[in-house]
């Protein structure tokens, strides 16, 4: 089996290589390093059965050898890095989104999406179901990535009604782990580096808004359990329905690392999701998965990770 992976050397994406060199495939690493780095891949560069190309996929990838699947996670996910340049962002996830079904068209590859709950903006329902169609600002800050995506989940089932492409569609709720980006803004990695050097934890609004964790190595089993599924193309949910507010993880993160640190309030960004939890009824039933690490858990492994970032520390 030959796996193409794109966004391959970022956080979510260089678990996904791990798993799928331990299950023996082929894996081509697609990315350019706008928030991956070599680091979270150096340790497969020995294997015989991994390959990593440099490349951004806005523009088209040729490639000589046949694949068989396409795992499709290129693009900035978090709002320090997505807002950057926002342009850029609709660019990766429309015409890097079209260049990859187009080259999973050409070798009849399997396409997997990494969508997002975020294509659910801020939501009227809750928890929020594959059915619901979202609340989105389309002229927000956050559009060119909750619109992007929207975008690109189209492009799937366009390409897959027109062209046949054998699609798989995936929402991603927050997930969090190892090699997260010290500096990429997302609630989890701001706490935790804030609360090892001893500085205030930063809640935005009055930490009321909930969000739901989960932990990567669980969420990595879920894409490769949806990438092998033969009689469901998506859209599904993927996260874990346990649901906390910011100010209880930010208690948590403090209590773990043992910590000083106090927590300060700044005012909440334009069109934070006050509520973020999946209804994971469907990946229940066509995947048989549920999240099994608990949020201490996955927290305790995450804290000693980032303690061995002396930059950051």
């Amino acid at each position: 089996m030959r796996v193409l992976v794109t966004g391959g050397t970022g956080f979510i994406g260089s678990h996904l290589c791990d798993a799928l060199i331990a299950k023996g495939y082929y894996v081509i690493c697609v990315d350019n390093n706008f928030t991956g780095t070599d680091d979270n891949v150096q340790h497969l560069c020995n294997e015989k059965q991994f390959k990593v190309i440099k490349h951004d996929v806005v523009e088209q990838l040729f490639l000589d050898n046949h694949i068989d699947q396409v795992y499709h996670l290129a693009c900035p996910a978090s709002p320090v890095h997505y807002q950057f340049n926002p342009i850029k962002t609709i660019k990766t996830n429309i015409l890097g989104t079209m260049n990859m079904l187009g080259l999973a068209r050409k070798h009849r590859a399997r396409f997997l999406q990494a969508s997002t709950s975020e294509v659910y903006g801020d939501p009227l329902e809750h928890p929020q179901k594959e059915s619901y169609w979202g609340n989105v600002n389309c002229v927000g800050i956050r559009a060119c990535y909750d619109e992007g995506k929207r975008v690109a989940e189209t492009l799937c089932f366009d390409y897959h009604r027109a062209h046949g492409v054998d699609i798989r569609v995936v929402r991603i709720f927050n997930t969090y782990g190892p090699r997260m980006a010290a500096n990429d803004g997302r609630v989890v990695s701001n706490f935790i580096v804030q609360a090892l050097k001893g500085e205030p934890l930063t809640v935005y609004g009055d930490g009321s808004q909930t969000r739901s964790f989960c932990y990567v190595a669980d969420l990595v089993e879920a894409m490769i359990a949806m990438m092998g599924q033969e009689n469901c193309i998506g859209p599904v949910n993927l996260g874990n329905p346990c649901e906390f507010t910011v100010l209880e993880l930010a208690r948590k993160v403090i209590a773990l690392t043992g910590s000083s640190s106090e927590i300060v309030h700044k005012d909440l960004p334009s069109d934070d999701p006050k509520q973020r939890r999946p209804d994971i009824t469907l990946a229940q039933e066509r995947l048989s998965w549920v999240p099994r690490v608990e949020l201490e858990d996955g927290l305790t492994s995450t804290i000693a990770y980032f303690k061995t970032l002396k930059d950051f520390l």
